[in-house]
């Protein structure tokens, strides 16, 4: 299988940066920062990485079942977006040998991602939403919506102040 990479002459990969395209493809768009010790591995699927974008350290991102961000996102230090999920309907055939379901991760533009956060296989994430450190997104979320805990659910939105009654 060919694979790609893809990487802006702006873009800035620390040399600790793990960057696999591994029979997939990855695009890295322009001056977007890959931090030491992120991992980018395309697991056969791909990647795509807009621009002015930052990945911070320890950060896991899979493109098994296809996984695109968009523009000025932040996703901050030990966040694990995974764009696949394991078959498990059959207790007696080990899981390792049912399968993947690959429905894809999409991150619009300016969105944060908290610390920690966990981006599942199926969620698309609207443009300008903040995701809470350490949450775990298993829906979609909409544009400019704040999201956090486990499971993630909705606790505002960007731009409205909250009551104060």
């Amino acid at each position: 299988m060919s694979q790609s990479l893809i990487v802006d002459p702006t873009a800035r990969i620390d040399e600790r940066a793990v960057i696999d395209a591994g029979g997939g493809s990855i695009s890295i768009g322009r001056k977007t920062t890959i931090a030491s010790f992120a991992m980018i591995l395309a697991h056969g699927g791909h990647i795509e990485i807009g621009e002015f974008c930052s990945v911070n350290p320890f950060c896991v991102l899979y493109g098994h079942g296809g996984l695109h961000i968009g523009n000025y996102v932040r996703i901050a230090t030990h966040t694990v977006i995974i764009p696949a999920n394991h078959v498990f309907d059959d207790p007696d055939t080990p899981i390792t040998n049912q399968g993947l379901t690959k429905l894809g991760v999409t991150i619009g533009d300016d969105v944060w991602i908290g610390a920690g956060a966990r981006i599942l296989d199926g969620v698309t994430i609207g443009t300008g939403a903040v995701i809470g450190a350490g949450a775990v997104v298993t829906q979609n979320v909409p544009e400019r919506a704040i999201f956090a805990g486990v499971p993630a659910r909705k606790l505002g939105e960007r731009g409205t102040k909250p009551s104060t009654t």
